[in-house]
């Protein structure tokens, strides 16, 4: 991982709800008010010892489930089901994906309670070239994706999800995306803040309405980019 020691990640040590939800008045705050409370929020959490399951050291990636420990799954036998308002409902699996044209981008990966990991590499499908195999009904407003811990889903207006840095990541700097990190396969939202990048993706799902996820129905921003107000500069195409 560039720029991140290996003892400052904490892959495998699940952070529980109740600490997440901890924490939830000041990552709504930080998505409120913008970088400078981020960058607040990490210095107050950066000396702090273990709390509960979490142990939030400067710089690494924590792991977060909101339902404790997550039943691993084969990329032999993953399939990610793309449904709802289409032409033609399919379930991918990782070899449908590779098919597919692969975009890699290089960001900071950023948490709303504060944390940063600078220069990820994330390989994978753009959302909207997946979107296009199964052809969008016209009816379709927004995207809900369903993970297979069954209870995390978030959601994107169709808009968003058309942006060409949203990813279907299947590798993550270099390797397949871990476990720990959401795989085999995660989403991926590269200007937004990192709960919106749904793990362990199990399901999509084109829907009239925007369907509130898991994180808005407790308090989360639902358009939660990070740094400009409307999200819109710089898309690469």
């Amino acid at each position: 991982m560039k720029g991140v020691n290996e003892e400052d990640r904490t892959e495998g040590s699940p952070v529980g709800r109740r600490v997440v939800l901890g924490m939830l008045g000041l990552g709504a705050a930080g998505v409120a008010v913008g970088a400078s409370v981020q960058d607040g929020v990490s210095r107050a959490l950066a000396p702090v010892g273990p709390i509960g399951d979490v142990l939030p050291a400067a710089g690494g990636f924590r792991y977060y489930s909101v339902t404790g420990r997550v039943k691993r799954r084969s990329a032999a036998t993953h399939r990610v089901t793309v449904g709802g308002l289409v032409d033609k409902p399919q379930a991918f699996g990782m070899a449908d994906l590779a098919r597919f044209p692969q975009t890699v981008l290089e960001r900071d990966f950023q948490c709303v309670t504060g944390w940063r990991v600078p220069d990820v590499e994330w390989v994978g499908v753009v959302l909207a070239d997946l979107l296009d195999a199964v052809g969008v009904s016209p009816k379709a407003r927004a995207v809900q994706f369903t993970s297979f811990d069954g209870v995390y889903t978030e959601s994107l207006t169709l808009e968003q999800a058309r942006r060409r840095d949203v990813l279907v990541a299947t590798q993550m700097e270099g390797k397949p995306v871990t476990h720990d990190h959401g795989g085999p396969t995660r989403l991926y939202v590269a200007p937004m803040y990192g709960y919106k990048s749904l793990k362990w993706l199990k399901g999509i799902k084109l829907t009239e309405e925007l369907i509130p996820g898991y994180w808005e129905g407790l308090g989360y921003d639902q358009h939660a980019w990070v740094g400009k107000s409307n999200g819109r500069d710089d898309v690469p195409t």
